[in-house]
């Protein structure tokens, strides 16, 4: 069902005129080949760009990270030094100062923590970005020039001193300061600082002496990350491990990052919030444990490549357009002038004959239209040629008809001398003329050129009887065929010209009285016709020569062969070059006439004749 469906469009599209199928060939090979570079074009390019977005966003993200990272590693060599001050161990020891000591730290012990203050106010003061200082004991107790606490609260019970406990000495960020006792002068929100701890161990006893807090502008972070611009509406913001957000727009397009976003330190993925698509483009900083996260529009993320496209787009349309307009024209200048050629035939075969194609075309539609004028011509030259021999046809019947008066009135002749002779007593006359006059009678035939073999056979005894009257006792005959076989049809004048060479060829050559077979026998399907005689026969060269020539018979050149007589005869051999020609035209290969013979010994003509049981009349 498949191939008939596909042979049936196929037949459709062949029945199309040439104009559309010409326009559809253009078109393929036109647009939809600039259709497939623009798809491939904007395919690649959509991927490229894509690519080199999130490599270039991964990048920013990147430096954002080391330039957080700096600012950390600063507060933590901020600690180790605070860590290291004599001033500040001797306040986390907790121990009695001796003279020497106050003498050295001051006149009292407030001298010294007035020179502790001091001392981390040299910080604040070098370091911008640092909103804070404080450094607390295991007793509880603090030193800050910049904080303090709510009255009666005891600091070791703080959560993030517990974590700097908990962390042995390990630097830590514990993001924004939400819920803890400490404030400051400056009435910092908790949103804007970022608090990291660190706890001060005794490097022989491994003890917990203190804690050191210090809380982190969030306009350095904000800084970093805000001079980083993804798109028309996208951002960067920074998210800790527990993934709470350290720095985010003032109006971000997430409010809170779900848990488990983030399977691996750096990746692209994507999050669906508030029916926007936002892809997020991330990395995780080993040293601050904070997450760097791009956030943007997807549709922003195609905005260079819709432009792209866009371009593209309109080059194919335009491509499409000159394609289109160049096909419509390549189609109309080689259909139209093969449409005038088609009308210009259907005149012509409406029988105006007299119609031209005028071009001056050097093209095929030119080579075509100057031979549609010669065959127009020539059809004309056949025309008249035609009425010509129409004419001379009914010329040639009314002068077969006058012909036909004369062999009636030769018939009625023969019949009043044959009379004639009889009521004389010449019977042998009268024999003569009888045999003449049924000649004459069978060799017309009625016009016929194929007759009974009955007809045929009798026509050749006629024959004979005259030719026995002209050579007495020198010639006797046999005539050997099957009563069933004269029913047959043969082309006429078969066997006359066949007996004829006998008789003046064979016979009459011979000494002595010579003997004449004509036989007829059915083989194989075919009749055989054969002419015996046992006179001098026909040497060698000349039989071989004899034969070739009937043999070319039927070929380009036979007209010509049978114009020119047989070598050795006295004109009698155009008769049997004329048979083998009739039964050639008549029935073609291989039927006609093969003659064998043996010098001295006498001759076979025989003749191969298609058996024709049944004869159509003409119309």
């Amino acid at each position: 069902m498949r191939k008939s469906g596909l042979t049936m469009e196929k037949l459709k599209f062949n029945n199309l005129p040439i104009r559309y199928k010409l326009i559809i060939h253009f078109l393929l090979i036109s647009i939809l080949p600039s259709i497939g570079l623009g798809l491939l074009i904007g395919w690649t390019v959509d991927r490229i760009i894509e690519e080199q977005s999130n490599e270039n966003t991964m990048q920013l993200i990147g430096k954002v990270n080391t330039a957080l990272e700096n600012d950390v590693e600063n507060l933590q060599k901020i600690t180790y030094l605070i860590s290291f001050d004599p001033g500040v161990q001797a306040f986390l020891d907790g121990t009695e100062k001796d003279e020497t000591q106050l003498k050295e730290a001051g006149a009292s012990g407030e001298s010294a923590e007035y020179n502790i203050r001091k001392f981390l106010q040299g910080f604040t003061t070098l370091s911008s970005e640092i909103a804070g200082i404080m450094l607390v004991n295991r007793e509880g107790d603090f030193i800050s020039n910049e904080m303090y606490t709510r009255p009666e609260t005891r600091m070791t019970n703080e959560a993030w001193y517990k974590e700097a406990v908990d962390n042995k000495g390990i630097f830590k960020i514990v993001g924004h300061p939400y819920g803890r006792a400490v404030m400051s002068h400056v009435d910092y929100k908790e949103s804007e600082v970022v608090s990291a701890v660190r706890a001060i161990v005794d490097p022989e006893t491994q003890v917990v002496q203190g804690v050191v807090l210090v809380d982190l502008k969030l306009r350095v972070i904000a800084e970093t990350a805000r001079d980083v611009t993804l798109g028309k509406t996208g951002y960067l913001t920074v998210v800790d491990d527990s993934g709470e957000m350290i720095y985010a727009p003032q109006h971000p397009f997430m409010q809170k990052i779900p848990a488990g976003l983030f399977s691996e330190t750096s990746g692209i993925t994507s999050q669906t919030v508030d029916g926007r698509h936002l892809q997020l483009i991330y990395r995780t900083s080993a040293f601050t444990g904070w997450t760097t996260m791009g956030v943007f529009p997807m549709e922003e993320s195609a905005y260079g490549v819709r432009e792209i496209t866009f371009n593209v787009v309109t080059f194919v349309f335009v491509v499409c357009m000159l394609g289109m307009t160049a096909s419509f024209y390549l189609a109309y200048s080689i259909s139209r002038p093969i449409g005038q050629l088609a009308s210009f035939m259907s005149k012509a075969q409406s029988g105006d004959l007299t119609i031209r194609y005028w071009g001056n075309r050097s093209d095929e539609i030119g080579l075509l239209g100057r031979s549609f004028n010669s065959m127009l011509a020539q059809i004309s030259r056949l025309l008249s040629l035609t009425e010509l021999q129409a004419r001379q046809k009914r010329e040639a019947e009314l002068r077969s008809l006058q012909a036909h008066i004369k062999p009636h009135f030769l018939y009625n002749t023969l019949d009043t001398i044959h009379w004639m002779a009889r009521s004389k007593g010449a019977e042998d006359i009268a024999e003569v003329v009888q045999s003449l006059s049924k000649l004459f009678r069978l060799g017309l035939s009625k016009g016929s050129d194929i007759v009974p073999l009955s007809d045929e056979l009798e026509h050749i005894i006629s024959y004979l009887k005259i030719q026995q009257v002209r050579y007495s006792s020198k010639l006797t005959y046999s005539i050997e065929v099957e009563p069933r076989l004269r029913e047959l049809y043969v082309l006429k004048l078969l066997l006359q010209p066949m007996v004829e060479n006998a008789i003046y060829h064979g016979i009459k050559e011979r000494r002595g009285p010579g003997q004449l077979t004509i036989s007829v026998v059915e083989r194989e399907g075919d009749l055989y016709l054969t002419v015996t005689d046992d006179g001098a026969g026909i040497p060698e060269a000349q039989l071989s020569i004899l034969n070739q020539r009937l043999e070319a018979v039927g070929s380009s050149s036979d007209a010509a062969e049978a114009e020119q007589p047989l070598p050795g005869s006295t004109g009698s051999g155009y008769g049997i070059l004329n048979v083998q020609a009739r039964i050639r035209l008549t029935y073609g290969q291989p039927y006609g006439l093969r003659i064998d013979s043996r010098q001295g010994e006498g001759t076979a003509a025989t003749i191969r004749h298609p058996v024709v049981r049944e004869v159509y009349p003409r119309d």
